[in-house]
């Protein structure tokens, strides 16, 4: 068995086939090695994400948390390294994923309203030049109605808050009806009642049986938030459910130190 089918079978405690675990697992990363220059961001990084869970991706500033989702996705290349979503090559599977970049990331001056912007995760159903049906429309609206954005579907982008405009790229997501969904630091400069509402549609998306995978950087949040949790500090430090795997001494080997001893403080009821 390969040491990521090993993995996925280690984390419920039953004997599998490679090929079942592959079949089950909604991502597995295989030797993924991404570099920026001479220096590589990431390096050989092996995993597998559960499905019907919530994996948070941790680890320090620079330590390839968004460079490994973004190679994983071809986002950006990578050196080496093989990606499988479901057991098939992510080429052959890429109707399955929604992805929320990070909000930094998108040019929010584009002059587009944001029933447009949801409405963009259902051209995979009608290609770029078809015509969205009613039902369509009514789809996407209902997906803003589940993000508290209804009222704004006809606002120009750039004119919400940094909370509104992540309520609408989950909108999106939401409206392609993936079957895993991976999102890049979806709470980063939101307000509490953003990350509430966000937090609350990513768990009802993992109790209908859909994966989630999420680069995050507030550690105090981890056990309220996820199940499952991949550290890495460009190699693969460890992962697996939170109440083995989210330790102070993982913690210490992933930050290296650069964990303050008041923020060690604050966790050591939350990671020990």
């Amino acid at each position: 068995m390969t040491r990521v089918a090993a993995t996925i079978a280690a984390q419920d405690g039953r004997a599998i086939s490679p090929a079942a675990a592959a079949s089950d697992c909604p991502l597995t990363l295989q030797g993924i090695t991404v570099s920026y220059g001479e220096k590589p961001a990431v390096f050989s990084v092996d995993a597998a994400f559960p499905a019907n869970a919530m994996t948070a991706i941790i680890g320090p500033n620079g330590a390839g948390k968004s460079t490994m989702l973004k190679a994983a996705l071809g986002v950006i290349p990578r050196l080496s390294g093989e990606v499988s979503v479901f057991g098939v090559p992510i080429e052959q599977a890429r109707d399955r994923i929604a992805y929320v970049p990070q909000r930094a990331s998108v040019d929010w001056d584009f002059p587009t309203t944001v029933i447009d912007v949801v409405q963009m995760g259902l051209y995979r159903k009608v290609g770029l030049i078809g015509r969205l049906s009613g039902a369509m429309t009514a789809q996407a609206k209902e997906c803003l109605d589940r993000v508290g954005m209804a009222d704004f579907a006809h606002r120009q982008i750039g004119q919400l808050s940094g909370g509104q405009q992540q309520r609408v790229f989950l909108a999106r997501a939401l409206a392609q009806d993936a079957d895993l969904y991976l999102l890049d630091e979806p709470f980063a400069g939101v307000d509490a009642a953003t990350e509430r509402a966000i937090i609350d549609v990513l768990k009802l998306l993992k109790s209908n049986g859909k994966a989630v995978v999420a680069v995050h950087h507030d550690l105090s949040t981890v056990r309220d938030y996820f199940d499952h949790v991949f550290l890495i500090n460009v190699r693969r430090v460890a992962e697996g459910p939170v109440e083995t795997t989210f330790t102070t001494e993982n913690l210490n080997a992933t930050y290296g130190g650069r964990l303050g001893a008041t923020h060690m403080a604050e966790l050591e009821g939350v990671a020990s």
